[in-house]
């Protein structure tokens, strides 16, 4: 029992304040116009603040795990490639692009640092897990896009520099890099400075869950609904059921074992569907899978989390 209140504390205060989002958007506190600013300001602002904060006032040396960094990698890497093989299997060969891009990728950012606020008060391992997955995250999305849909683009150099550019200028990996040479270089900063990210930092997490839940389009999640339940499935259960024992395996404990967690089997991002719609896809499926796994990821976190906690390795 004691195991599963820990889950619950983890898990139900992240989802009831995705929930809040969606009873404002409801009764028309928020449209779609505020909550697309509100998802702006977290992205460019304060969740890059946010990783900034809890970089730059750590010791990079003590923190960094070049190992954890490259496991995060090469997990997203074969994920991506077990995905791409099992859309080969889709009938409507045009929607292979948005079953391979919902499925592996995660709402990795807000959701993963949100768990380790609320199981160890800060960020802990989601910087480097970040580091590790997210602009791979981003430039296998427009490569997937790209290749497999209804509107197939040519990968050439234009492509490519375009996806080196968004990985680059790619707020929260800005956020990143500077508190990692801040860290590295060990600047001091000033009391105003400090308090003033602080103030901007406390932002991300509640506005993020806030907007998340506040998109959420119940109707959409209807259509497509057969490959959106494959898809959910192997983002909640399939994908963490083949990567966590190897983590354990290898050797991955506490703040660690969270991050991978999230990566692997959290909530499709929102940005998913956004990225879809754009490069010319239907955008359907993508809505159908974002849906779909931010419900069923409050059941299917809680029972990774107790699993986890019950073997004692968080």
């Amino acid at each position: 029992m004691e195991n599963l209140i820990f889950c619950l504390n983890a898990t139900v205060p992240i989802f009831l304040t995705m929930m809040a989002g969606l009873f404002f958007r409801k009764i028309g506190l928020f449209n779609e116009s505020f909550i697309t600013k509100m998802n702006q300001f977290v992205f460019k602002v304060a969740l890059p603040v946010l990783l900034f904060q809890d970089i730059s006032g750590a010791d990079f040396y003590e923190v960094w795990n070049g190992r954890f960094v490259l496991y995060c990698f090469v997990v997203t890497l074969t994920s991506i490639l077990l995905v791409t093989i099992l859309s080969c299997f889709l009938k409507d060969h045009s929607l292979r692009g948005e079953f391979i891009q919902g499925s592996y990728r995660s709402s990795a950012a807000i959701l993963g640092i949100a768990f380790m606020q609320n199981i160890y008060g800060d960020a802990g391992m989601a910087p480097l897990m970040i580091i590790g997955s997210v602009p791979l995250y981003n430039m296998m999305a427009v490569i997937v896009l790209s290749v497999f849909g209804a509107e197939k683009k040519k990968i050439d150099a234009v492509l490519i520099k375009k996806t080196c550019k968004g990985i680059l200028t790619n707020p929260i990996i800005i956020g990143i890099v500077i508190g990692l040479i801040w860290s590295v270089l060990r600047i001091p900063q000033p009391a105003i400075m400090e308090r003033t990210v602080k103030n901007i930092a406390v932002l991300a997490t509640p506005l993020g869950l806030i907007a998340l839940g506040g998109g959420f389009e119940i109707k959409k999640a209807a259509n497509k609904i057969s490959i959106a339940v494959v898809c959910s499935a192997i983002k909640l259960i399939v994908l963490p059921a083949l990567f966590l024992p190897i983590a354990i395996w290898i050797g991955f404990v506490q703040s660690e074992l969270i991050a991978i967690l999230t990566m692997l089997g959290s909530a499709t991002t929102v940005s998913s569907y956004v990225m879809a719609k754009n490069m010319g896809h239907e955008g359907t499926l993508s809505a159908a899978i974002v849906m779909m796994t931010t419900a069923l990821s409050a059941f299917s976190l809680t029972g990774w989390l107790y699993l986890l906690k019950t073997l004692a390795l968080i």
